[in-house]
């Protein structure tokens, strides 16, 4: 069968005509033979999303975009991308904006919503949203930093300003002679370091013997601490106790006249009369030194006894008198 001229042209215009629709839309990253439904969103500001981007649902590509166009004179822009016939939710699911990668690149997630109202459906408008990147993070916590350091800058500056003005030519050389004093002092105790170490080098032999004593006397301290510890201390003490609590009874006793000690010492009769008796027998001894002839008159050979007479420088004649 011989095919004629026009139907060979009406052919190749329809095989071109398709081969056109299947290349745009393979540009236009759609596919005329897929089951997808179309939804859209709308964003203040993309941040570099391109056509074609992929659209996922829990990490999942189940879509892309199609196209990116201003809504109005606002600035918005309105997003159109296709997804999956085959997974469905709800109407309230949000499409987030957000990073792909740490050195760019933008994204749309779908964070699908089940709470059993309707189903979204082809043509839809969902709820958007954008989540800051990595970038847009670092930025927000920068900020504040960035701020506080040039404003710490600004006052270390006020600070040596007023240093400056503070340090005139006169306390700038008393400061220059304070840190060479200063110096010299350091210098001075590490000379007297030195020679200390040199005396500690010297007389290391005599510091080792004497630590060596103070190491016996230590150890006999501490025998002499546990011969205590180990003797009957408490007994002892508390005998010392018993004997000092009878002591006080015994002195209580006198002071309240119970006794004979008692008695004695708080008589005062008694003490007048010892007080009277010694000075009668203090008389009776002067009187006795004076006349012994009175107490003792002894003859050995029968003759009278002549009478005692009184020395003219005796002091007991004076007192008689």
């Amino acid at each position: 069968m011989k095919i004629s001229r026009e139907v060979k042209t009406g052919i190749i215009v329809i095989g071109g005509i398709l081969l056109f629709i299947l290349g745009f839309s393979y540009l236009k990253s759609t596919s005329i033979f897929e089951k997808t439904k179309t939804f859209y969103a709308v964003y203040d500001n993309v941040g570099g999303l391109q056509t074609g981007t992929q659209v996922s649902i829990n990490g999942l590509s189940v879509g892309k975009v199609n196209t990116i166009d201003f809504l109005d004179n606002s600035g918005k822009l309105l997003i159109s991308f296709t997804i999956d016939k085959d997974f469905e939710f709800s109407k309230n699911s949000k499409a987030e904006l957000y990073d792909t990668g740490i050195i760019g690149g933008k994204g749309i997630q779908i964070i699908p919503v089940f709470d059993g109202a309707l189903a979204a459906q082809n043509g839809d408008t969902l709820t958007s949203n954008s989540k800051p990147g990595l970038t847009e993070l670092v930025q927000q916590k920068l900020t504040p930093l960035q701020m506080k350091v040039e404003g710490a800058v600004t006052n270390a500056d006020s600070l040596l300003m007023n240093v400056n003005d503070i340090l005139d030519d006169r306390t700038k050389r008393d400061l220059q002679q304070s840190i060479a004093g200063l110096n010299q002092l350091v210098n001075s105790f590490q000379i007297s370091a030195n020679a200390l170490n040199e005396v500690l080098v010297l007389n290391k032999d005599q510091l080792d013997s004497s630590i060596q004593n103070i190491n016996v006397i230590t150890t006999d301290f501490a025998k002499v601490s546990k011969t205590l510890s180990e003797s009957d201390m408490a007994g002892t003490i508390n005998s010392l106790k018993e004997t000092i609590t009878n002591l006080n009874a015994v002195l209580q006793k006198i002071e309240k006249g119970e006794g004979s000690l008692g008695k004695m010492a708080n008589n005062d009769e008694l003490y007048d009369n010892l007080s009277n008796a010694s000075r009668e027998l203090n008389l009776l001894l002067q009187d006795f030194r004076l006349n012994p002839k009175r107490y003792v008159n002894v003859s050995v050979f029968g003759k009278k006894q002549k009478e005692y007479e009184l020395p003219e420088n005796d002091p007991a004649a004076k007192n008689e008198n």
